[in-house]
């Protein structure tokens, strides 16, 4: 995964541009919010720029945005700095965290960069962070079967509804020149079927489902939640 962190703590192209980010992370902290309980305490792994996390803290007690990008950190601890729900950390801080300390957890987007014993290794975590009655929402999981194709056909339909179609289609055509490419068409973006994935929360000691839509744009991705099953508590 070190490549793709690299990568997402440079300076890239992957939004075509700032409205494009904006209303990215909008949507996103708009869906996410739905999920979370009042006045919890919650998790955002692998937050990205976390432009709205407003939005996500406003529902929250508290919020930790963690990104293993130490650059993008800098820049997120410096945004919020004057928002007292919300605190940044590193996953060797959240991995370092007591048992049972959220009530609610995110990881979107963020599984297909991952290898799939990375991915296991975090659930596991998740799991031991998690309360008793707390839920855990993995978003954006890219099924098989679907293609670069399928991801820039959604991209143009979300690019037309929210008024940046024409950027966006310059803004392909110059991420198929870029090291996202490279990197994509190197090291490949894990892909899990609904069963497969549903085996690894069960595994790992969640109730889980598939939820009915995923979070973001792209509907041809999967969203799953997980919530603790009373035999697996750990007290």
């Amino acid at each position: 995964m070190n490549d793709w962190i690299a990568f997402w703590d440079s300076p890239h192209a992957i939004y075509v541009n700032a409205h494009h980010l904006d209303v990215h992370y909008r949507r996103i902290a708009e869906d996410t919010r739905r999920y979370m309980p009042a006045n919890g305490r919650a998790l955002d792994y692998g937050c990205g720029d976390a432009l709205h996390a407003d939005l996500t803290a406003g529902v929250a007690q508290q919020l930790i945005l963690c990104d293993a990008a130490p650059k993008l950190r800098d820049t997120l601890a410096a945004r919020y700095a004057g928002n007292a729900k919300i605190q940044v950390m590193s996953p060797e801080q959240v991995a370092a965290l007591p048992n049972h300390s959220f009530d609610f957890i995110v990881m979107h987007s963020v599984a297909q960069y991952m290898s799939e014993e990375e991915l296991e290794k975090l659930i596991v975590l998740f799991h031991r962070l998690l309360r008793e009655d707390g839920l855990f929402v993995l978003g954006d999981i890219i099924p098989p079967k679907v293609s670069a194709l399928t991801d820039a056909i959604a991209l143009l339909r979300f690019a037309r509804a929210e008024g940046f179609f024409f950027a966006a289609l310059f803004g392909l055509v110059r991420t198929v020149f870029s090291n996202y490419w490279d990197l994509r068409s190197t090291l490949g973006l894990a892909r899990y079927g609904k069963d497969e994935m549903l085996r690894k929360l069960t595994a790992a000691g969640f109730w889980a489902a598939e939820a009915p839509k995923n979070i973001g744009h792209n509907q041809a991705r999967m969203t799953f939640l997980g919530r603790l099953e009373p035999t697996h508590i750990d007290h």
